[in-house]
């Protein structure tokens, strides 16, 4: 079975330097699991690695797809899984939740969630209704949602529509079993030491001119409606650009966003997946984790 090391964990908790540490360390490839990662142009807002951070390795799925452009989790599912086959060692760095889900478990998706439009019928309505309307036919789908986060909504009734299943039921039927051999080594900390990180990591990204680069795909023609710019660090700027908040009110919905992000992440990896946790800033955990890799890799290859 293939080995695959996935490296997870919160927003700003030091995934993509471990990662790369690894990948040095092991002679392994490194494949993005970042879903706003995937379009050119969202370097500073998405943390994408630079390529002095990437010392070389080889990285995968970044600068894909340009931010007009939809890609779905059925997509990098079959891109992420492809990849997988032909790096002698894959590592997946960071993710978001439903895409290492899919890349690493028997995750099939119904044709709705490759990519087919929405129900236009379903079009006309509002978010606050879309939501009310998966909230009443599918809750535990629902309450997997933001009540802002459009995509998802149509996409989860189109398929309740289309095949007259709940997107919940649909996935429940699955066995959820692992098809390779996979080790997660998370990367987690104090709590108050994270939200510092994250805090400085969005002031950091503000001095490396993340208000030139929103402003830049506004120039190029891109809007705030096209998948790219719907993550966190760029749909923010929203407000701001049609002069409804000041530049300091959108860095600290950017923090406050990020901050509440890293909750649901470590809440979905808890449940959802069997993380190895150890803190990347202790220097004595980092290499425990990495010798435990190195076992790892060393027993399932022999």
């Amino acid at each position: 079975m293939k080995q695959v090391l996935v490296i997870a964990g919160p927003t700003a908790s030091g995934k993509s330097a471990f990662a790369v540490q690894c990948a040095r360390r092991f002679g392994g490839e490194i494949i993005s699991g970042d879903s706003i990662q995937v379009y050119r142009g969202l370097n500073i807002g998405s943390g994408k690695v630079t390529a002095e951070e990437m010392q070389g390795i080889p990285h995968h799925l970044l600068d894909i797809r340009d931010p007009d452009e939809p890609y779905s989790v059925a997509q990098f599912q079959q891109d992420g899984r492809s990849l997988i086959e032909q790096i002698a060692f894959p590592i997946v760095a960071g993710g978001t939740g439903l895409y290492l889900k899919a890349l690493l478990y028997d995750y099939s998706f119904s044709a709705e969630a490759q990519g087919e439009p929405a129900d236009p019928e379903l079009e006309r309505y509002g978010n606050a209704e879309l939501y009310e309307m998966l909230r009443e036919k599918d809750p535990v789908q629902a309450g997997k949602i933001h009540p802002n986060n459009r995509r998802r909504l149509l996409r989860s009734l189109t398929i309740l529509k289309r095949t007259g299943k709940p997107q919940s039921e649909l996935e429940q039927e699955q066995s959820h079993t692992m098809i390779y051999d996979v080790f997660i080594a998370g990367c987690t900390m104090e709590r108050s030491v994270l939200y510092q990180r994250i805090s400085r990591r969005v002031e950091q990204m503000f001095a490396q001119g993340l208000e030139k680069e929103v402003r830049g795909l506004l120039e190029q023609g891109y809007t705030f409606q096209d998948p790219g710019l719907q993550g966190i660090g760029y749909k923010e700027w929203e407000g701001y650009f049609a002069g409804a908040i000041s530049r300091t009110e959108c860095r600290t919905l950017i923090q406050q966003h990020s901050r509440q992000y890293a909750r649901r992440q470590y809440t979905w990896l808890n449940h959802q997946m069997p993380v190895h946790w150890f803190n990347p800033l202790q220097d004595e955990e980092r290499e425990e984790m990495l010798r435990e890799i190195e076992t790892w890799h060393r027993n399932s290859n022999g």
